[in-house]
Formats: structure tokens, C-alpha cells, sequence
């Protein structure tokens, strides 16, 4: 038994980048929560929990041999996307993991540092921006050419899967902001529901899409071969449902969410 999971967490493909990645996150909610417990402010159970278990399930999905099943199933692939985009990068957003990860500095002001990056965090927090970054990532990534060749080549398959993490988390971390959004000016709950729909139909067209169409759209997994023999109009068809079903569901998650913070903070105005 201790070898077979021994093996099933073995990477399929290492990557010196993805290791430094999650032990840097980690480490850094570690010394953060550690620095914020000295002054009273120390982050609750259920965050360190969630953030954790978002990081893991990242982890798992694109460091161990589930990695190959992804690289050879279209449907293991959507699994695998559905993770990073969508069930991690919530539950890390939902941990509230900023303030926590600031807390590293130690207090310490970088002026020149938060100045320069203050306009790209800007533009990438920004509804719009986030919303249609969060759709057109996953068009453009499943869009058969280019999905065709990021699958073929290791760098822009890394690039795709990291694209898809950071995206989401900085999706989830609009729609997950548990701060009042008039006192610290962040997006208000009307339009977090606004970019909840707008994300929930492109992904539900695009699921069906893929579900309802010919076998053969990613021909790339008959040109490598699958690895179960399955066929590949079953492989497409479930690819497709879990490009649609799950995430749906996820972004209903996400509003209920949000209807908690709305309902919580108005009773407090009362």
C-alpha cells in the first residue's frame, strides 16, 4: 500500500518551479499566520484549512502521476482544469490569503515595490478584466489548435496550467473579498453577481459544445494515445460535461457566498 501511494505521488514529470511554488506559499501562510498570532489577529482554523486544501488538491493535480492521466485523457484534463481554475483557486481565495501572506513582511513598508506593481494589481482586480480573463482562458486554452499544441510542448503545457491557477485565484479573490466593499472600496456585491453570470454561460455554451460535437475536436490524445482504452467520442463527451456541469455549480457556490457576506454586512448597517 505504501508503495502504490508512494508512486501515485511521485511526479510524473518534476518540476523543480512547481515544488519552490507551493513550498513558498505555504512557507509564507506559515510565517504569516505565526506573525499575525503575536499581535491577536492570528487566521482561523477553517482558513488555514481551506488554504491548505486548495494548495494541495493544485498540487496533486499537476505534481503527482495524476499529471500523466491528464496529459492522456481530454476528460482527466478537464479534471485537472477544474481543480486549478475553479475548486483550488476557491478554496485558496476563500481563505482570505492576502493579508495573511502580508503579514511575511513583517510590517516593513516597500514603497518603490507596491507603487510598481499598484497598476498591474489595478488592471487584474479589476471586474471586467478578471471576468473576461477567467472566460477567455478557458476558450482560449481549449481552442483545438492551440490546445493541440500546448499539449505537445512541456513549456506552454506548464504555462497553461499555471495561467489557469493564478487566473482563478485572482477571479475567486474579487468575488471572495469578505471585506465591506464601502469601506475598503473593493467590487461591490451587485456587481460580483454580475460577473458570476457572466462567466457561468460562455462556460455552460462552451461544455455543451464540446459534449454535442463530432469526436475527433482534440485529436491530440488519438495522435499520443489515451491511457485507458476509451473510446474517444465517450473521452470527449465527458470532457465537455465537466467543462460544464461542475463549474456551473461552482459559480452557484460562489454567489451563495457572496449572499452571505451581502446578508451579514446589511444587518450590520441596521
Amino acid at each position: 500500500m505504501w508503495q502504490t501511494l508512494q508512486t501515485a505521488l511521485t511526479p510524473y514529470i518534476l518540476s523543480p518551479l512547481t515544488v519552490l511554488l507551493c513550498l513558498l506559499a505555504a512557507g509564507g501562510w506559515v510565517l504569516g499566520a505565526r506573525r499575525l498570532a503575536r499581535q491577536g489577529r492570528a487566521p482561523s482554523v477553517w482558513r488555514t484549512l481551506s488554504f491548505f486544501t486548495g494548495l494541495l488538491l493544485c498540487y496533486a493535480v499537476i505534481h503527482t502521476q495524476f499529471d500523466y492521466y491528464a496529459r492522456y485523457m481530454f476528460f482527466m484534463h478537464r479534471i485537472q482544469h477544474l481543480v486549478l481554475h475553479h475548486l483550488g483557486a476557491f478554496l485558496i481565495a476563500l481563505a482570505n490569503p492576502l493579508p495573511v501572506l502580508a503579514a511575511v513582511a513583517g510590517g516593513r513598508r516597500f514603497p518603490r515595490l507596491a507603487r510598481a506593481f499598484a497598476p498591474l494589481r489595478r488592471v487584474l482586480f479589476d471586474p471586467v478584466v478578471a471576468t473576461v480573463l477567467f472566460v477567455g482562458l478557458i476558450f482560449f486554452w481549449l481552442w483545438p489548435s492551440v490546445h493541440f499544441d500546448a499539449m505537445l510542448s512541456l513549456r506552454l503545457y506548464e504555462l497553461m496550467n499555471w495561467s489557469m491557477l493564478i487566473d482563478g485565484v485572482i477571479f475567486w479573490l474579487v468575488i471572495l473579498d469578505p471585506r465591506d466593499p464601502r469601506q475598503a472600496r473593493t467590487s461591490r456585491f451587485g456587481v460580483r453577481f454580475v460577473m458570476l453570470v457572466a462567466a457561468l454561460f460562455p462556460q455552460i455554451l462552451l461544455g455543451a459544445y464540446i459534449t454535442f460535437s463530432e469526436p475527433g475536436l482534440y485529436d491530440v490524445y488519438a495522435i499520443c494515445g489515451r491511457a485507458w482504452p476509451l473510446s474517444p467520442a465517450t473521452d470527449q463527451a465527458l470532457g465537455g460535461v465537466l467543462t460544464w456541469i461542475p463549474p456551473a455549480m461552482m459559480t452557484i457556490l460562489g454567489a451563495l457566498v457572496v449572499l452571505r457576506y451581502y446578508l451579514n454586512y446589511e444587518q450590520r448597517g441596521d
